[in-house]
């Protein structure tokens, strides 16, 4: 009988709302909310099989886990695993495709439309009496705006980067697209990042965190974009060079900014973000939803029963 760990598994279910005992079928497993790095280190011969969203796979863990032939992932970025090394050891990596597409675009829009709504800041005034009183039935103290006509730059035109477009193109937004492998899409424009940046009413990176991508918003990005544009991150947090970001809203260059990652996950008591004005911060929920959530799971044990059938599917390595 196979041995399994799910190593991080408070990410999966909270407050026991996804039933993750589906696993069972295949083996024996250790439940772990949240492995530390030393009992992960103390223990990882035993498994032959680890399930995990953001636990740190390294060359370390791997060269210990003698006995390891699968990593799932109940995520679709796999940069928290060491895929030169798993390969090099015959271990085979599946990650979790697009379980988070709509839910992931949902929140992007969440973000806009909040923003150019202002419904936060509405709200905020009526629940503390300022509709009270009012010599006009509305009361219009904070500017709003359309989205029609509006410029929405997208960078990167994987599953989730096409569903912000096909949105956005439902608002009758124009579309630019940034991306290294052009689609035939003539419902967008792609264009070089240099054009996105200075035309783009918002700007939303939807690529993952690599070499290329690291830092690519840092002060150099955020002066060649539009003055007053707006900022969205529901990528990875390290594409962002978050004393920049804060500098460029505190400065005013942006309007304003939406994240839901930070380069430090959860948010560090010195993180230069917090309290920065007219930004908004998310605790990395994009993805969560309790249908997504589901979704990934049947995604994550359909690839288990590809793998031990001999034909994996949504394989890195």
């Amino acid at each position: 009988m196979m041995k399994i760990l799910l190593s991080d598994c408070s990410t999966l279910a909270q407050n026991n709302d996804l039933d993750i005992t589906v696993f069972q079928q295949y083996g024996d497993v250790v439940y772990n909310k949240n492995i530390s790095r030393d009992e992960l280190l103390a223990t990882v011969h035993e498994y032959d099989m680890i399930l995990c969203n953001k636990t740190i796979i390294d060359k370390t863990v791997i060269e210990k886990a003698k006995k390891l032939k699968y990593i799932g992932l109940f995520a679709t970025g796999y940069n928290n695993i060491d895929i030169t090394i798993a390969k090099e050891h015959g271990i085979t990596v599946c990650n979790a495709g697009s379980y988070s597409t709509s839910a992931v675009a949902q929140q992007v829009f969440a973000y806009i439309l909040n923003h150019y709504n202002a419904v936060n800041r509405y709200n905020d005034f009526v629940q503390n009496g300022g509709w009270q009183g009012s010599p006009t039935f509305s009361v219009l103290c904070f500017p709003t705006d359309e989205l029609k006509n509006k410029t929405i730059g997208i960078i990167g035109y994987g599953s989730i980067g096409r569903r912000v477009a096909e949105i956005a193109l439902a608002f009758e937004m124009n579309v630019l697209v940034y991306t290294r492998t052009p689609k035939d899409d003539n419902r967008v424009k792609f264009v070089f990042l240099d054009e996105l940046l200075k035309t783009s009413d918002i700007v939303t990176p939807h690529c993952p965190l690599n070499e290329d991508s690291k830092e690519m918003f840092n002060k150099k990005t955020f002066a060649k974009m539009r003055d007053g544009a707006y900022f969205i991150n529901t990528a990875r947090g390290g594409v962002v060079n978050e004393q920049d970001l804060a500098d460029a809203l505190k400065n005013g260059k942006l309007s304003g900014a939406a994240i839901d990652v930070l380069s430090e996950e959860p948010m560090s008591k010195n993180c230069v973000l917090k309290g920065v004005p007219n930004l908004i911060i998310t605790p990395h929920t994009a993805w969560a939803p309790l249908a997504t959530r589901k979704r990934l799971l049947g995604i994550a044990e359909d690839n288990i029963n590809a793998f031990l059938n001999g034909t994996p599917k949504n394989q890195i390595v």
